[in-house]
């Protein structure tokens, strides 16, 4: 093995990144119906690798962490601001029992095994993966005015208590969060994720990447008129002003000719329609013969996103701007979908518009910048970062995490994951307002959160792990069962509380909210990596926010009843 310590002390990216491989490998292999996931696999290769002496930079920890952690906060900024209310109750609920479940846990296991302030309290912050509790604790020791080779002692305890269980504090979260929840609920996360987004979506069908609907409700028909010579461009296009059609192209005598809307069609001319299905099938008996691809005839629609900004269409109903809008304004024009704040709306005649809220529109390209200049501006996507945004978001949010209030002498903050969850949030839902910067693709956000959390764990495991077998060795596997039961029995109990008496009834919710109330960052990406869709943050962006603040506050009590 010295020839791997060489490597890895030359090169401990070598180590982070051969856990990574190898734990996501290992994590796709199934037992039975258990599965790991890449980020429990990562940290158990991790926690082996380490054994070989690996030294990783602290500072690799707290930058994986923080990408990991604001990309979370960005991502569901918008549905976060919208879900606070009187239905955050359960959440705030959940998270203040599972710090008492845990606080009581740790008192009564060290009352049993005869373990001191010091032990205690670092199986608390290990077992509940809460760093903060060191700090706490070791300042209430502090204060005991006990003799200073005594305060050293059960300071250095605390180190030791956390070094044995944080492991398995963080995997032992994954199991009950990913494995044994969706056995309680008899449903998997993934089937209520897809359940939820769909209520979220008020049975408005949204497809997702690479998908589209087998019979489109926009096209395009070629037909030749059978009989003209009455009706001008107009009148057919508004023969049923509740499904209109738009004739886009007209040919006549093989010559293209200018669409006015004064324009009558004769006999034999060739016409390109555009509308909705249900208008075409309607109007197709009264134009003539369909045709198929004829020279000159084709043209190129665009599906464009506009940001509303006019003012005039602020408040007012769907159904009181289609009959407000003159058909010269509309013309041409086909609304496909509104969403709010990444929100997708009903298309309801009843429903209401706001400032700020994107309207996809589907038309021919100057018909589309007519539009775009009286609604708004057009969204252009990009595959690029706003760095200026993104580092902006993360300077605001770690000094946010500095920030130390006091509750009499045990200081409260929201560290520097608090801190940049908290930045996130707020960039993210401030970008749905504003979309003209600020911009972070999808998949650049998936690229954070999977590197950012892997790589997060993979550090811990790379750090901790010799630590945690050496003294494991030392003192038995009494400080590591005793971890374990702190690990599991507070989420088990509040996952039963959560299950029978606050009725969460929705998996992935259940989910999300549960490790975030255990600050459980590993088992969070799990969930997230087994529901596909943002549904479970929400709900831990709530706990882990309570969770930050209830179970830092462990330290000093645990200090004074152990």
């Amino acid at each position: 093995m010295e020839w791997l310590h060489e490597l890895f002390k030359k090169s401990p990216e070598i180590a982070l990144f051969l856990s990574l491989a190898l734990g996501y490998y290992i994590g796709k292999l199934k037992f039975g119906k258990f599965q790991l996931g890449g980020v429990a696999g990562s940290l158990l290769v991790a926690v082996v690798v380490s054994q070989v002496g690996v030294q990783v930079d602290p500072g690799v920890k707290a930058v994986l962490f923080a990408l990991f952690i604001y990309a979370v906060g960005y991502e569901s900024g918008p549905q976060f601001f919208n879900s606070l209310g009187k239905q955050s109750i359960r959440e705030i609920i959940l998270a203040a029992v599972l710090a008492i479940t845990g606080l009581v846990t740790v008192v009564i296991m060290a009352k049993l095994f005869g373990l001191d302030k010091g032990l205690a309290a670092g199986v608390a912050a290990g077992g509940l993966t809460q760093s903060a509790i060191i700090g706490t604790a070791g300042d209430a020791i502090a204060k005991l005015g006990l003799a200073a080779d005594e305060v050293a002692r059960l300071q250095g305890n605390v180190a030791v208590g956390y070094a044995v269980t944080y492991v398995f504090g963080s995997f032992g979260a994954i199991i009950v969060c990913v494995n044994i929840l969706p056995r309680l609920m008899g449903r998997s996360i993934k089937e209520d994720a897809v359940k939820a987004e769909a209520a979220m979506q008020a049975g408005v069908q949204v497809l997702g990447p690479g998908q589209q609907a087998a019979a489109p409700d926009l096209v395009g028909r070629i037909y030749q008129i059978a009989q003209g010579g009455t009706r001008t461009v107009r009148e057919i296009e508004i023969a049923k002003p509740e499904a209109p059609i738009t004739i886009e192209r007209i040919k006549r005598n093989g010559q293209i000719i200018e669409v006015t809307p004064q324009l009558a069609l004769e006999t034999g001319d060739v016409v390109l329609v555009v509308g909705r299905r249900e208008a075409m099938v309607g109007v197709a008996a009264q134009l003539g013969k369909e045709l198929y691809a004829v020279e000159g005839m084709e043209l190129t629609m665009q599906r464009k996103e506009l940001v509303l900004t006019n003012k005039e269409y602020h408040n007012k109903t769907v159904g009181e701007i289609r009959s407000q809008t003159s058909h010269s304004v509309s013309h041409g024009i086909y609304v496909l979908q509104i969403s709010r704040m990444g929100q997708v709306l009903p298309m309801l005649p009843e429903t209401v518009v706001q400032l700020g809220d994107v309207i996809t529109i589907y038309g021919s390209e100057q018909d589309v910048k007519r539009i775009a200049a009286l609604v708004g501006y057009v969204i252009v996507p990009s595959a690029k970062t706003d760095f200026v945004y993104m580092g902006a978001g993360l300077v605001v949010g770690l000094l946010v995490g500095m920030l130390t209030a006091k509750i009499g002498s045990i200081p409260l903050t929201l560290g520097s994951g608090g801190g940049a969850l908290l930045s996130g949030l707020l960039f993210g839902w401030y970008r749905a307002k504003r979309q003209t910067f600020g911009a972070m693709p999808s998949g650049a956000v998936q690229i954070l959160k999977d590197l950012g959390l892997a790589g997060f764990v993979v550090v811990v495991g790379l750090s901790s792990g010799l630590q945690a077998v050496q003294t494991v060795k030392e003192h038995g596997f009494t400080i590591f069962g005793v971890g374990v039961v702190v690990t599991i029995l507070p989420l088990i109990l509040t996952m039963l509380i959560g299950r029978y008496v606050l009725r969460y009834d929705n998996t992935a919710i259940f989910a999300g909210a549960l490790s975030g109330s255990r600050s459980a960052n590993p088992a969070f990406g799990e969930v997230l990596d087994k529901a596909e869709n943002s549904i479970p943050t929400v709900p831990f962006a709530i706990t882990y926010a309570l969770a930050n603040v209830f179970l830092t506050l462990l330290g000093p009590l645990i200090v004074a009843l152990v």
